[in-house]
């Protein structure tokens, strides 16, 4: 007795595990009948929809089919909550609608060569526009009127009678005296025919135009022949009215510099020409420049280089006198680039008798060329291509580019030569439809 008790005294803990394995077991089958789980049931645990719920058939009403909002796997069909966040279970729509008015074979269209866009679109625009183009610049000295004080002789400033830049001279003003053994020589041949063959009037008539020619005045010559004796000098006059610039090669007896005005910046600098140097005949020792005699010269840019003509009408405002617009006309336009430059200069004359402008200051411009007629489109609607010109034009519910010829481009509107036709509407931005340059494919 003592061993058959002590052998179900044993057994006994693992009959009572199998006896509560088979009540679980149990209430579990009884769960799942109660909730209705079920093949169904575990296709739509899985986030599929039934056959018999995936659409209508025969005109049948859809059931309802119910998901999670953040976890769309969970499908059921009824309300109720997540098994997983606990949150509401939304209805969800299982209708197929057919979607119309889109062809697939514009959908399949290369996008380089045909963009579908809604954009707002324009047409060309017939008219005249009054064009303005601005220009800038400065005033300088109008170099037509340059003179120039020349030596006739060979010799040596006695006397100089301006000494810096810019000093102002009027015509008839003395401006240096020169000893010249030429003349005197001259002079003395003058003499010596009028006191013994003054019936000669041949030979005296030539040695009196040689001193003239030679540089001596009339009044001075006159002066000789009444008091019979020569005249050690010659003065020299100007014959010009302006600002008094130092000439070529005589740059403070140095190295010699170009001819032409000088730095304006240098208002006071003495001359490099002075008392007891010697001058060559035919040397060029002064400059006049006349202040009431300009021009302008001014820059004009990119695209309005064409539209300038010879003979345009133009209104300068300087920076020294922005109230006193000074009218004038376009009267040379020079026929080349300056150096590092690559805009259009031209030249604008106009009087400065009253001072106006100074000379030296920046001035600013409005050049009025003729009007220009055409048919017009807004500078936006048109891409670049470096050598061709591309616009987009309305198609079949999209945008096709178009190469067109274009003209002139003035106030955000460019001039269109051909390549469209009246009816046509193109894209107002055809920068919207183009990603890079190199997308665009044009027959």
């Amino acid at each position: 007795m003592f061993t058959i008790q002590k052998y179900n005294d044993r057994r006994r803990p693992q009959f009572l595990i199998l006896l509560i394995t088979v009540a679980f077991m149990t209430l579990g089958s009884c769960k799942e009948k109660r909730s209705g789980s079920g093949p169904a049931h575990q296709s739509m645990e899985m986030g599929k929809i039934p056959a018999h719920m995936d659409s209508p058939a025969d005109g049948k009403e859809v059931p309802e089919v119910y998901t999670c909002s953040m976890h769309p796997e969970i499908i059921r069909d009824r309300p109720g909550k997540c098994p997983i966040c606990g949150m509401d279970l939304i209805k969800k729509s299982a209708e197929n609608k057919k979607i119309e008015g889109i062809d697939l074979g514009v959908l399949l269209r290369p996008t380089n060569g045909f963009v579908i866009s809604t954009l707002p679109v324009t047409t060309l625009e017939h008219g005249a526009e009054k064009i303005q183009v601005e220009g800038l610049g400065f005033v300088t000295y109008d170099t037509r009127q340059v003179g120039t004080i020349s030596a006739r002789i060979s010799g040596r400033i006695e006397k100089l009678y301006v000494r810096y830049r810019f000093q102002k001279v009027s015509t008839g003003q003395k401006v240096m005296d020169i000893y010249s053994p030429e003349l005197l020589t001259a002079q003395q041949n003058l003499l010596f025919l009028l006191k013994n063959d003054a019936s000669n009037a041949g030979l005296i008539n030539a040695a009196k135009e040689k001193l003239l020619l030679l540089g001596m005045g009339r009044e001075q010559l006159q002066q000789v022949i009444t008091t019979g004796k020569p005249s050690l000098t010659v003065s020299v006059y100007s014959r010009y009215s302006g600002h008094i610039h130092e000439a070529g090669g005589m740059k403070n007896g140095a190295e010699p510099v170009r001819g032409g005005m000088r730095d304006i910046a240098v208002l006071t600098e003495e001359l490099p020409l002075k008392e007891g140097m010697y001058i060559q005949k035919g040397q060029t020792v002064l400059y006049v420049y006349d202040p009431a005699k300009a021009w302008a010269v001014l820059n004009i840019y990119g695209d309005d280089q064409g539209l300038i003509k010879k003979g345009n009408r133009v209104i300068l405002n300087a920076e020294t006198a922005p109230d006193n617009p000074v009218s004038g006309k376009v009267d040379f336009i020079e026929p080349f680039f300056r150096k590092e430059q690559k805009t259009l200069t031209v030249r604008v004359y106009f009087d400065n008798s009253r001072g106006q402008l100074l000379i030296g200051s920046q001035a600013k411009a409005t050049i009025y060329p003729d009007q220009m007629t055409g048919a017009w489109l807004p500078k936006d609607a048109i891409v670049s291509l470096g050598l061709d010109k591309v616009v987009f034009v309305k198609y079949n519910g999209g945008f096709m580019p178009h190469i067109v010829a274009t003209g002139y481009t003035y106030n955000s509107k460019t001039q269109i030569l051909n390549g469209l036709a009246e009816t046509d509407t193109v894209a107002q931005n055809a920068q919207y439809l183009m990603d890079s340059e190199s997308f665009i494919k044009v027959k």
